[in-house]
C-alpha cells in the first residue's frame, strides 16, 4: 500500500511550541513573585479588564435572572447529557459500555491499551529488580503489545543481570543497555529499530525525571516524579524502634529523600530522633552516606495535638509512602485522602510494597498525591469515547448544538448542525 498526500500541512501542532514555552515560563516566574497583583496587572494588559476577579454571588444571581430562557434551556440540554454520560462512565469504570443518552443518541467508551510502552529501570547505586517487575508486568497485564525496557549499563557488563532476567521474565519485548537521558530519548524517538513509545514509565534520578517532564506531551508519562518519600503517622502506641527503622529504610534511597514523622507523642518523637542517627551509623557505607544526608537535610518530626491535626499535616504533605502506626487504624484509613500508597499497621512497611507485596511502587512524589495515584494498569489504557445517532435524533441534538455554537460565536460549528438538519428535513428552531 502506498500513501500519497493530496495536501500536506506545512506546519504541525508543535510548530510554535518553543516560542510559547519561553513566554509561559517567563510569565509563571513573574507570577510566582507578584501573585495576585501580578494576575490583575496581566489581566489589564491582555484582557483589558479591571473589574472583580472572584465572581460574586450577586453577579451570579443577576446573570441567572437576566439570561434568556432559550439559552438556559440549550445549556441545560448539554449539561444533562454530559452529566448522564459521566455518571455512566463512573458506573462502568474500567469497562467498555454504551448508553442511550436521549432518544436516538448513543454514547459509550472503549478501553484500548497503548501500542508501545517504554519502561525505565534504574540501575545506578542499586539494582532495582522491583522496578522492572512493577513497570513491565503492569504494562503486560494491561495488554500493551510492545514493551521496551532500558536500564543503565555497567562498564564491561551492560545492564545488571538480575534486571535483564526480571525484565525478560515480566514480558519486555526489547531490553536496551541504556540509562539516563539517552534511554529516555531512545524510547521516545524510536531509536535502535524500535517503535516510538506512546508512554514512558518508571522511576529515575533527577535527570531522567526532567527528561520525562520536558518530553511530556510528545509522549505520555506515568507521573512527574521526584526523590522517594516516606511519611509515618504514629501515636503513643507505636513502637519507636520500628518507626525509626522504617524512616531509615527510605532514607537510604538517596541524599535528597524526605523522611517525615507526624506524631502526637513527645516521648515517641524523642526516642525516634535519638534512634535514627544510631541506626544510620550502623549501615554499610553507600546507604549510610545517603541516609545521613537525607535525614540531616530532609528529615522532619512534627508534633501534633490531635489525630485530626496529623491527618491535616499528612494530607498537606501528600507523601509518596504513608505508614499508619496508631491504635485507631480504621479511622485514619477513612480520613486520609492524599498519599501515593498507604501502609496500615506496623505489620506492613514500605519495603514490602516496594519489593514484592503486590501494590505498585511507582508512586507520586512532591505533593502529586493530591491529584493522582501511582502506576496501575489504567495508565497504559486509553479510555476512548464514541457516539452514534439516528437521523431522528438530529432534530433535537443538531438544533441545540447549532444554537450553542452561535452563542459561543463559532459559526462554522453551527453550520455542521445546519447542514444535517436540512438534509434530514428539519428546521433549526
Amino acid at each position: 500500500m502506498t500513501i500519497k498526500y493530496l495536501k500536506k500541512a506545512s506546519k504541525t501542532a508543535s510548530t510554535d511550541d518553543t516560542k510559547t514555552k519561553d513566554i509561559v515560563q517567563n510569565l509563571l516566574k513573574e507570577l510566582e513573585k507578584s501573585k495576585e497583583e501580578g494576575c490583575k496587572e496581566l489581566t489589564k494588559k491582555f484582557d483589558k479588564y479591571d473589574g472583580e476577579i472572584i465572581v460574586s454571588k450577586e453577579k451570579i444571581e443577576e446573570i441567572n435572572k437576566n439570561l434568556d430562557q432559550k439559552t438556559k434551556n440549550d445549556i441545560k440540554f448539554s449539561y444533562d447529557r454530559v452529566r448522564k454520560f459521566a455518571e455512566a462512565q463512573l458506573a462502568n469504570y474500567g469497562k467498555d459500555f454504551e448508553v442511550e443518552l436521549s432518544n436516538g443518541l448513543y454514547a459509550g467508551q472503549k478501553l484500548v491499551p497503548v501500542n508501545t510502552a517504554g519502561c525505565y529501570i534504574p540501575g545506578g547505586r542499586y539494582a532495582h529488580i522491583a522496578s522492572a517487575v512493577m513497570s513491565v508486568t503492569t504494562a503486560k497485564v494491561a495488554g500493551v503489545k510492545n514493551i521496551i525496557a532500558c536500564s543503565p549499563p555497567k562498564e564491561g557488563i551492560g545492564a545488571h543481570p538480575s534486571i535483564i532476567y526480571t525484565a525478560n521474565l515480566c514480558g519486555a519485548d526489547v531490553i536496551l543497555n541504556l540509562g539516563g537521558v539517552p534511554a529516555i530519548a531512545a524510547m521516545t524517538y524510536g531509536m535502535f529499530g524500535n517503535a516510538p513509545a506512546d508512554i514512558l514509565v518508571g522511576p529515575g534520578n533527577q535527570f531522567v525525571a526532567e527528561a520525562k517532564r520536558i518530553l511530556f506531551g510528545k509522549v505520555g508519562i506515568d507521573l512527574f516524579a521526584g526523590p522517594t518519600e516516606i511519611g509515618i503517622i504514629a501515636d503513643e502506641t507505636a513502637d519507636p524502634e520500628i518507626v525509626a527503622v522504617d524512616l531509615v529504610g527510605q532514607a537510604e534511597h538517596g541524599y535528597n529523600s524526605p523522611c517525615w514523622l507526624y506524631t502526637t507523642s513527645q516521648k515517641l518523637a524523642d526516642e525516634v530522633m535519638k534512634r535514627v542517627p544510631e541506626l544510620i551509623e550502623k549501615l554499610p557505607e553507600v546507604p549510610r552516606l545517603s541516609a545521613e544526608a537525607a535525614w540531616r537535610d530532609y528529615g522532619e518530626v512534627i508534633l501534633c495535638d490531635t489525630d485530626e491535626e496529623m491527618v491535616k499535616v499528612s494530607d498537606d504533605y501528600a507523601p509518596e509512602h504513608l505508614e499508619i502506626q496508631t491504635k485507631n487504624l480504621e479511622w485514619f484509613h477513612k480520613r486520609l485522602k492524599n498519599y501515593g500508597s498507604l501502609f496500615i499497621g506496623e505489620e506492613t512497611t514500605v519495603a514490602y510494597g516496594d519489593k514484592c507485596s503486590g501494590t505498585n511502587h511507582i508512586l507520586p512524589t512532591k505533593g502529586a498525591g493530591k491529584y493522582t495515584g501511582g502506576l496501575f494498569v489504567g495508565k497504559f489504557i486509553k479510555t476512548l469515547s464514541f457516539q452514534r445517532m439516528t437521523k431522528e435524533s438530529t432534530k433535537e441534538v443538531g438544533s441545540a448544538a447549532a444554537r450553542i455554537s452561535r452563542y459561543e460565536g463559532m459559526e462554522a460549528h453551527a453550520r455542521t448542525g445546519d447542514v444535517r438538519l436540512r438534509k434530514y428535513g428539519y428546521s433549526n428552531e
